[in-house]
């Protein structure tokens, strides 16, 4: 149900979804999202409030950093008690990342927060954009029983409505460019937005929205291959500083039984250091113990960190070390779902 007097939040921070040709130049300009209707007039026909923010200046996602997303996050918290819900209009590159890193750092969350995009500007005759944000504005405004449909941090992109912390940006050219390859969609929008409402997570005790802002970036990717040196692992897990080590290993969370590799990994965790363990395979899940190649990966300290993407993983462990948690109470949250991240 979508009522007329709900109020939405357009927070514009950068993105092939903004842009326009410019006549002059013939290159692609942010457009002013004062005036975004006149690009999408069809706005007009909702009939509640939308107000727009745009950073300034507008960042390429490529160029992302924490610094965004605490932006992001505090952007929505200044706003929180205006709106009833927010869409954040993001480059795609790396949008599966800041939609994942804002569903740990916004704790208490009751409104939607939908991330969307476009893989053809707004400007351009074929644009994906002008759907993207329609929809993705008709389910932030969305309720059910009085209540906001979607209290999730999302991506809503090519039709179907994720879980941002449950994405993986799949396609560098196909409008259906995210996938969520171990939870079905929470919506899909055909003739009609038809929700999952079995799988939406809604808040079981109410508390006053919190923004986590430090993020500790003192955290790496391991990705294994046959042929690994160890000069390699050995240079990433001694650098100086270093907190963190997500481990993308083969499978079901196998990774190399030699003596070496993991004489590596006991003396990184031993010294302080968590080593989390993903899968390389988009779908799936780390089933640490199944196959003998993976047992010693628990000998060694390392913790499952089962269907976890790697983009929520990096963000997981990044807001978690940010919060200065004690180590145990890191590894024991890492193991954990706390916001639907895990199955």
């Amino acid at each position: 149900m979508m009522e007329k007097n709900r109020s939405i939040l357009i927070i514009y921070t950068g993105g092939t979804i903004g842009m326009v040709n410019d006549p002059v130049s013939g290159t692609l300009v942010p457009i002013d999202f004062r005036h975004i209707s006149n690009q999408v007039p069809e706005l007009r026909r909702f009939g509640f409030s939308l107000e727009t923010i745009t950073f300034d200046p507008v960042i390429d996602s490529s160029e992302v950093s924490p610094d965004t997303w605490v932006h992001i996050a505090k952007t929505i918290e200044e706003n929180y008690a205006r709106f009833d819900g927010f869409v954040v209009l993001h480059g795609t590159d790396t949008m599966s990342y800041s939609a994942s890193a804002l569903s740990f750092m916004l704790q208490g969350l009751e409104k939607p927060v939908i991330f969307t995009g476009s893989q053809l500007p707004i400007g351009v005759l074929r644009t994906d954009g002008k759907e993207n944000l329609l929809t993705a504005i008709e389910i932030a405004a969305a309720t059910g029983d009085g209540l906001p449909m979607v209290p999730e941090v999302c991506i809503f992109f090519g039709a179907r409505l994720f879980r941002g912390n449950r994405t993986i940006k799949y396609s560098a050219e196909h409008f259906n460019a995210f996938a969520s390859p171990n939870l079905p969609p929470l919506a899909e929008a055909g003739l009609q937005i038809r929700y999952n409402r079995s799988i939406i997570r809604h808040p079981t005790v109410r508390r006053p929205l919190m923004v986590s802002e430090n993020i500790e970036t003192a955290v790496a990717v391991l990705r294994l291959f046959p042929g690994i040196r160890q000069e390699t692992v050995h240079t990433l897990l001694t650098q100086a500083g270093l907190k963190g080590i997500i481990l993308e290993t083969y499978g079901t969370g196998n990774a190399p039984m030699s003596g070496w590799f993991l004489d590596e990994l006991r003396s990184f965790i031993s010294g302080g250091g968590i080593v989390l363990n993903v899968t390389q395979c988009q779908a799936g899940s780390v089933e640490m113990g199944l196959y003998k190649t993976s047992a010693g990966l628990i000998s060694a300290g390392v913790i499952s960190g089962r269907d976890l993407t790697t983009e929520a993983a990096v963000t997981k462990m990044m807001v978690l070390l940010g919060r200065g948690l004690p180590e145990g109470k890191v590894s024991n949250l890492l193991s954990m779902s706390i916001c639907g991240e895990i199955s």
